[in-house]
């Protein structure tokens, strides 16, 4: 579709919103680190002014350390955004694979409209016990409108939840082979319902297995090194212009620092840009739902 003047208008305002947001981005984080930085400048500024000697040295070795810099955290940053991007990657397939569950229980499943109805219900609360089991909540009010408070007491009540959801469906897909279903048709139906727990591991791997420490220690240390000595380097040439030009450097580096960790866990509330579950197991609610009353009327 080609581009309206409408759509130029709203990218323009979005730009100018972008720039100056504050919430949604890191600055609450990094202004105050910021305006440390600027006033260690600001202590060697005046130093440098008042002292009987200069404390100025030479910006060719802090070019070098710059250019370092920024590999460490263009490495940092995206090793934080393959970690959100592959989350996003499972629940993309997440909501294939229960979006296929339900069309397959329908096109093969028991024509026992109670039975649809529990399996159907029983696929479309699994997202939502992935969510609330990644954010580590064990109120799941969801799932209780789906299956009922004693299924949901079930779920809860057990250390990996969406195993318990799995068993739920599974328990169903048996009551549809006990009811005659074909057995290529069962074994289809435990094929995609053995895939939800592999989805749900990745998960689980991602949110376990944080980056390492000894990664940010080392350039947050770098970074601590590379600003703190940044005045030194420009105080002879821009006197108390540094502080400023310190500031309009660490803001930009410090903010990739926080990048970093705020993609580090995608399923926190807590953290920017986290993966808005709900909304992805509310959307595949509706899709189930849609399959179930599309069915129905055949």
């Amino acid at each position: 579709m080609a581009w309206t003047s409408t759509d130029s208008s709203t990218r323009n305002r979005a730009f100018w919103t972008d720039a100056f947001a504050i919430t949604g981005s890191t600055s609450p984080a990094v202004l105050p680190r910021t305006a440390i930085f600027g006033a260690i400048a600001t202590a060697i500024t005046w130093f440098d002014a008042v002292g009987a000697w200069s404390l100025g040295i030479e910006v060719a070795p802090l070019e070098y350390a710059g250019a370092v810099l920024g590999v460490l955290l263009v490495a940092r940053t995206n090793a934080g955004y393959e970690r959100w991007w592959e989350a996003r990657k499972l629940w993309g397939t997440m909501t294939n694979r229960c979006r296929d569950l339900v069309v397959a229980g329908m096109a093969h499943g028991p024509l026992d409209r109670a039975w649809r109805d529990s399996y159907t219900r029983a696929v479309a609360s699994f997202p939502h016990v992935v969510a609330h089991y990644l954010r580590n909540e064990r109120e799941i009010p969801e799932v209780v409108k789906l299956v009922g408070e004693e299924i949901a007491a079930k779920i809860v009540a057990r250390r990996n939840m969406p195993t318990a959801a799995v068993g739920e469906i599974a328990a169903y897909i048996r009551a549809a082979r006990s009811m005659g279903i074909d057995g290529f048709d069962f074994l289809a139906l435990e094929t995609l319902r053995a895939s939800l727990l592999d989805i749900s591991g990745g998960c689980e791997r991602i949110l376990g297995t944080p980056l390492p420490r000894i990664v940010a220690i080392v350039i947050r240390r770098f970074i601590f090194l590379y600003l703190a000595t940044l005045p030194f380097a420009l105080v002879s040439k821009l006197s108390w212009w540094t502080p400023v030009i310190v500031m309009l450097v660490a803001y930009p580096i410090l903010s990739l620092d926080q990048m970093g960790v705020e993609l580090e866990n995608p399923f926190d509330k807590k953290r920017l840009n986290h993966l808005p579950m709900g909304e992805y197991a509310a959307r595949i609610e509706l899709d189930a739902f849609e399959a179930l009353a599309e069915a129905s009327e055949i």
